[in-house]
Order: structure tokens, then C-alpha cells, then sequence
């Protein structure tokens, strides 16, 4: 599209504060649809714990207490950003896994694939790190996480053992070295010959406010209908939702919010996935039944 904005996201699989970006980014897309497009680049947040350190949070250093800090950290993050962290029997970083940069090439090797599913891919990783407490770096996890989202696994694994993934993942640590980024997340615009760079965590309505200048007004930002019918379409759309990405799409207060879900899970529509301090929303998964007779499977 010729008026299209780009929005480029440097993140890591592994960052708390690009989970809790997860919100405005959906509000994004749901707001303004293919007037534009979200892409990632992986920044590499940790290359080995046992060298990392974060001075704000005290992480890093050995991994057993780095992963004590990392799961208070992401606690109080949770309180501020809303989305659902799990910490019991989290243990991310272990001295033969001690780096995210397994997760930011996996990624790679998934958008040899495909765009689309390289990013539900990284969605999963994130809902598997953040609320899972799963150790997302190990290869077997990643393995698991890209099959559950429909990834071709064959090319998939063969792109992690043929170097190609990594190198792909270097050039975009390249690209973020080159755009100095430091913060996780940070974001770049871009809308025909202008580039604008926001450094670290921003709220809707400063990138709605950025996206309205750079663009001159072009880009318009879709209403919403506050309805059952609009949220479930929503929750059917994105497949995985946090109540607080729905309660920021559609501008809700937590009252409206509840009284909106409250009946598609009495219906069955949706159901709850607890995760950790909160929960998650999904389609009900409708059962099959095949009849063997005629070869047809109603739901």
C-alpha cells in the first residue's frame, strides 16, 4: 500500500516489558487494520546471564539468583502493564541454557517460513515464557512451540542446524546496533521517505499521536462497537487474548469489560486458560464428529 506505515518493533521473545507491549500492539492492528504493518527485529536481550547485567532490577551473574530476580522483576512489571505472568518453578536460565538468543533465532527460522506465522510463533513464546514459566531456550521447547502454531518443522529445524537462522539474527543485531538501540522495547516508524525512532516501552496514545503527525492525518483510526459480537470477534481473531488486551482495544473500564465477557463464557463461545497471576481468553474448541458413512465431519 502506498500509504501503508511501517512499524518496526525490536524486541527480544524473552522481554517483560514487550509482553506488556502486546496490548497496544494489538489495538494497533485492530484500530487501524493494513493501513499498517508491524514487523519485529530481534535485538538479542541476553546473550549469557553469566555476563549480563541489569543494575535497575540487580539481574544477572549466577543463573539460580538471576532467575529469583528475573521473576520479582516481571511480577511487579505485571502489576503495571497488565498481562498475566506465571513465576512458580520458573527457571529460565540454567548454566547449559544461558542465553535468549535460542528464542530470537528460532524466530528467524520461522520467518524463512512465513511473516505470519513467525510472529503467532513469537506470540507463543512469549505466553510460554511469560505464563508458562517454560524454559523457551531449551531446543526441544522451541520445537514444541513451533509446531503447536503450525510451522513446517522439517525446514524449521533444518534452518536452526544450517546456520542460516543465526545469520539472519546477527543482521538484525546489526540493525538494531545501527539504530542504537538499548531498550527492549523500542520502536521505528516509517511512512514513505520518513523514519522516526521511539526508544523503549510507549502508550497508545503516544504512538497514536506519532502516527497521526508522521502520516499528516492519512491514516484514520477505526471505530469500535462495544458489543459481544465485536469482542468475540476479536478474541477469534487474535486466538489468545489477555483481558487486559481486550479491555484496551475497545476502551473499556473493567466493569463494561466483565459484563461483556461474562456471557460468551456462559455460552461457551470462550473459555479461561489460567497463567499464572491472571488469565487468558480462547475460542472454545468445538468438537468434531465425523460420519463414517458418508465421509462428512459437522461441528
Amino acid at each position: 500500500m502506498d500509504q501503508q506505515l511501517e512499524i518496526t518493533q525490536f524486541t527480544d521473545p524473552v522481554c517483560t516489558w514487550c509482553w506488556g507491549s502486546e496490548p497496544i500492539i494489538r489495538k494497533l492492528q485492530w484500530r487501524f487494520g493494513d493501513q499498517i504493518n508491524i514487523s519485529y527485529i530481534m535485538g538479542g536481550l541476553v546473550d549469557d546471564i553469566r555476563e549480563f547485567y541489569d543494575r535497575a532490577n540487580d539481574i544477572g551473574g549466577d543463573p539460580e539468583e538471576s532467575n529469583k530476580n528475573i521473576a520479582q522483576h516481571w511480577l511487579e512489571a505485571s502489576e503495571k502493564h497488565g498481562m498475566p505472568v506465571g513465576t512458580d518453578g520458573f527457571e529460565l536460565f540454567t548454566d547449559e541454557h544461558p542465553s535468549s538468543y535460542p528464542q530470537n533465532i528460532a524466530y528467524k527460522a520461522a520467518q524463512m517460513q512465513s511473516e505470519e506465522l513467525a510472529n503467532k510463533f513469537l506470540r507463543r513464546i512469549r505466553e510460554a515464557t511469560a505464563t508458562e514459566a517454560r524454559q523457551t531456550n531449551r531446543r526441544d521447547e522451541l520445537i514444541g512451540l513451533a509446531s503447536e502454531v503450525g510451522l513446517d518443522i522439517v525446514p524449521f529445524i533444518e534452518a536452526l542446524d544450517d546456520s542460516s537462522a543465526r545469520d539472519a539474527f546477527e543482521e538484525d543485531l546489526r540493525f538494531t546496533r545501527k539504530h542504537h538501540v538499548r531498550a527492549f522495547p523500542s520502536f521505528r516508524l516509517s511512512y514513505k521517505q520518513e523514519h522516526i525512532m521511539l526508544h523503549g516501552y510507549q502508550s497508545y496514545g503516544a504512538l497514536k499521536t506519532l502516527i497521526k503527525n508522521t502520516t499528516d492525518g492519512a491514516l484514520t483510526e477505526r471505530p469500535v462497537q462495544k458489543s459481544e459480537e465485536a469482542v468475540l470477534k476479536f478474541i477469534n481473531h487474535f486466538e489468545s487474548v489477555a483481558p487486559v488486551e481486550i479491555k484496551i482495544a475497545f476502551d473499556l473500564t473493567d466493569d463494561e469489560m466483565d459484563c461483556l465477557i461474562t456471557p460468551l463464557l456462559h455460552q461457551e463461545e470462550v473459555r479461561k486458560v489460567w497463567a499464572g497471576n491472571g488469565y487468558l481468553i480462547r475460542p472454545t474448541q468445538k468438537t468434531v464428529a465425523c460420519d463414517k458413512e458418508s465421509g462428512v465431519c459437522t461441528f
